[in-house]
């Protein structure tokens, strides 16, 4: 665990990403898992950071119960069992440097979902319209959110697929990740990448996740959405080409 005041407030900076993207702005997740990797490892950042996100997660769905239902989450969900089987297996069985650089190489692909998303929607909901296309999300949601917390952009895709309107969309995505982040609870518990130790660290964090929250709604109505993830994508980049090096 953490030792230096400097590394602790670079721990709570990565938990302000994790609630400012609850908040709206997705791309700073990304660079809160890197900013997690670095500090405490590829492994250990899977099990340290997943009950911040369930914290995040039960503070954000109040806000978005209205919106959408779960028919559309248990659809997912069983490519998403599949893909956490698989990457409870990676998890359980590769060294920390194969961890460290899968985990680089799924945040630059989530990197690169995002640019596309952006820069060329049409490419992206081509793709999507493919009737496979909604097992692959799920499969690939499930691996990388349990190698690195980090499926949103994948999840996305799959809901903007189904061409919903965008408070659906949200309200779907919040029903998700809360479900499978609580079923990933006692998989990590089970690696032991969750227990006393990571609890009392996550204690130290939890305000990072609540001032991420709420700062990110209040900035949601002041700052460009679109400038400010294009400059979380390019440190989230930067930090997961480290990674791999």
């Amino acid at each position: 665990m953490l030792d230096g005041p400097w590394e602790l407030a670079l721990a709570l900076l990565a938990a302000f990403c994790v609630g400012v993207s609850k908040a709206g702005f997705s791309g700073t997740s990304l660079l809160g898992v890197a900013i997690f990797t670095h500090l405490y490892g590829a492994k250990a950042q899977a099990g340290m950071a997943l009950p911040l996100l369930i914290l995040a997660d039960i503070i954000v769905y109040p806000a978005f119960r209205k919106y959408g239902s779960w028919k559309d989450v248990w659809r997912l969900l069983p490519a998403a069992l599949v893909g956490l089987a698989i990457g409870w297996w990676l998890l359980g069985n590769v060294s920390e440097l194969v961890a460290r650089r899968t985990i680089g190489v799924a945040i630059l692909l989530m990197l690169a979902l995002q640019g596309l998303r952006a820069l060329r929607p049409g490419v992206l909901e081509r793709m999507a319209n493919h009737h496979a296309f909604g097992t692959a999300a799920g499969v690939t949601g499930g691996v990388t959110t349990m190698l690195a917390n980090a499926a949103g952009p994948v999840i996305q895709l799959y809901l903007l697929s189904r061409r919903l309107p965008k408070m659906e969309m949200i309200g779907i995505g919040a029903r998700f990740f809360l479900l499978i982040n609580i079923i990933k609870v006692p998989i990590n518990g089970q690696l032991n990448l969750i227990n006393s130790e990571t609890l009392m660290e996550n204690l130290k964090l939890a305000p990072g996740i609540v001032a991420g929250i709420y700062i990110g709604k209040w900035a949601l109505l002041k700052v460009p959405q679109r400038a400010f993830e294009w400059m979380i994508l390019v440190f989230a980049a930067m930090a997961a080409v480290r990674m791999l090096s």
